[in-house]
């Protein structure tokens, strides 16, 4: 997936839409009227089938059987369209478990938010951190009260949830890119390690990297892939959450908390 991001729609524009403080009545008869939900998910579906180059105003049109310009009295463009995409993909998330340990719950919030992004891989390529719509805030909401009443500044709780947020992205765009190189290539990671290994066993002088060579070998034994991505995932995440750990426990006794002497 290219690395670039897309360009969000004007503010207000957005925010009028994403609240639906205002939207235009249906003004079609004897079809199934055009509305911002359907635009969205039409739009939406589009872009899971074939990524968000592949979205304009004229393709979304063409998949509801109505005219370009006809959108326009709904979204007034692609960039408004994304930030209503984004926020109405938020909406699957479940924001009412609230049960278990703040460690629990976090672990859920994390892998929830990877689903999303491999469902919608398209999202990795979205600016939301101004994209404040219903949706978003609900779920910001929700994964702040994982961290809540831990002792914590608020300040702190912000950050620790952008730490979480920050590594699923991160680690969701590797195993997307790894996805769509699979699809290129026609060979996915066990295939490629079969094809490759015993040509690199000739290649690579072992004792000229034998650390290199000692983990690869562990590595590619263990996983049959140069990158398992659940595993790393996983790993990952229970790293993070044991920092986040260390944050809490020192919060706890009072070591370094706001206004700690």
């Amino acid at each position: 997936m290219a690395p670039q991001n897309r360009k969000s729609g004007d503010p207000a524009r957005s925010l009028a839409l994403l609240w639906r403080s205002q939207e235009p009545a249906s003004r079609r008869r004897g079809k199934p009227g055009l509305s911002v939900d359907r635009i969205v998910a039409a739009a939406t579906e589009l872009a899971d089938a074939e990524g968000l180059d592949a979205l304009s105003m004229r393709r979304v049109a063409e998949a509801l059987d109505v005219g370009t310009m006809s959108l326009y009295t709904y979204v007034p463009g692609k960039g408004e369209l994304i930030d209503l995409m984004v926020d109405s993909a938020y909406a699957d998330l479940d924001t009412s478990d609230r049960s278990g340990t703040w460690r629990e719950r976090l672990h859920r919030i994390a892998h929830a938010n990877r689903d999303l992004y491999i469902r919608h891989p398209w999202m990795l390529q979205t600016v939301t951190m101004r994209l404040l719509g219903p949706h978003l805030i609900a779920k910001y909401d929700h994964e702040l009260s994982a961290v809540d009443g831990l002792g914590l500044s608020e300040v702190e709780m912000d950050s620790t949830v952008s730490l979480v947020n920050g590594y699923v992205e991160s680690t969701a765009r590797q195993t997307v890119n790894s996805e769509g190189l699979a699809r290129d290539s026609g060979m996915d990671d066990q295939q490629w390690w079969k094809t490759a290994d015993p040509l690199l066993a000739r290649l690579i002088d072992d004792s000229r990297y034998p650390t290199a060579a000692r983990v690869g070998v562990a590595v590619g034994t263990a996983h049959q892939a140069v990158y398992e991505a659940d595993h790393e995932f996983t790993f990952g995440l229970e790293r993070v959450l044991d920092g986040v750990q260390v944050l809490v426990d020192a919060r706890s006794s009072g070591v370094g908390a706001p206004g700690h002497a």
